[in-house]
């Protein structure tokens, strides 16, 4: 009786299959080794920008609100990029012929936009309201660190969908009177959690966790 024989080409699959078998558990350890690395995550990512503007004056030195340029923040999902004429409400009279600011002269008088660089950039899959948060108590340095210390600004926070919900499950801590909002270094008397829970209880906080809050 003649013996079955796999045609030629098994062969080539056998192989494939080998390096398949051997290599993937290997390729598998180096994505998620690369998962967690700062690369990954964009933790301290720090893009040059079109003009060189420095929060650690602007906010730390001056006191300068978060608000006065990113205005819509308490009002809009979005928080928006100041236009270069709110530059020069201050700049036209400061620093006026200075040669950093010539794309915010340029800007101001073509009515052409800068094109400042996203630093804290979510995935288009990802829906995340400002003035839902700003209007309940989570500061601003919750997400974006003290900026107030920052002459370039970088991503401070992971932004993962872990560290969201880490917050989502419990925002006690993290909360605070929504004057404080844009307050730097915010330091409260008495129990953070305690002042969270009364905040909680004061606006019926109640954040979602399921996956429709934020994959919309």
């Amino acid at each position: 009786m003649p013996r079955f024989q796999f045609p030629e080409w098994t062969e080539n699959f056998k192989k494939a299959l080998g390096l398949l078998l051997a290599g993937g558990p290997v390729y598998l350890i180096a994505v998620i080794a690369y998962g967690v690395t700062p690369e990954a995550i964009r933790i301290g990512y720090q893009p040059e920008q079109p003009v060189p503007y420095s929060h650690a004056l602007h906010v730390g030195e001056l006191g300068l609100d978060c608000r006065y340029c990113h205005n819509t923040v308490e009002e809009s999902p979005h928080s928006a990029i100041p236009p270069a004429a709110t530059c020069m409400n201050c700049h036209t009279g400061i620093k006026a012929e200075s040669d950093d600011l010539l794309p915010i002269r340029e800007s101001a008088s073509q009515n052409i936009a800068i094109e400042w660089v996203r630093v804290n950039d979510l995935p288009d899959y990802v829906y995340f309201n400002h003035s839902a948060h700003v209007t309940r108590g989570v500061g601003c340095e919750s997400c974006h660190g003290r900026v107030d210390q920052m002459t370039k600004v970088f991503q401070a926070k992971a932004l993962t969908m872990e560290w969201c919900l880490d917050c989502h499950r419990d925002p006690a801590p993290r909360l605070r009177p929504v004057e404080e909002v844009t307050t730097m270094g915010y330091d409260p008397d008495g129990d953070r959690r305690e002042l969270g829970n009364e905040i909680m209880k004061q606006y019926n906080l109640n954040p979602r966790t399921d996956c429709s809050t934020c994959h919309r």
